[in-house]
């Protein structure tokens, strides 16, 4: 049985900000590529936010950074 999607997601990618770090103040979102892709060979942090920060690489890796645009398409 598969869990259903969260469909905070992306609402939270694109309104929650870095609390730490190089880019502390500054929306996930906005996040520089290559500082998620560092952050990935770190290790990302546990839990949601985690996450969220793993989820704002694939989104950005893969090309897909219209998902955070917040406009509907």
């Amino acid at each position: 049985m598969q869990d259903k999607p969260d469909p905070t997601i992306l609402m939270d990618i694109q309104s929650m900000i870095m609390p730490y770090g190089k880019y502390k103040g500054i929306l996930i979102k906005n996040i520089p590529t290559y500082y998620l892709e560092w952050m990935s060979v770190q290790g990302f942090p546990s839990g949601r936010f985690g996450m969220l920060l793993s989820t704002t690489y694939v989104i950005k890796s893969n090309g897909l950074e219209y998902l955070l645009s917040g406009k509907q398409i």
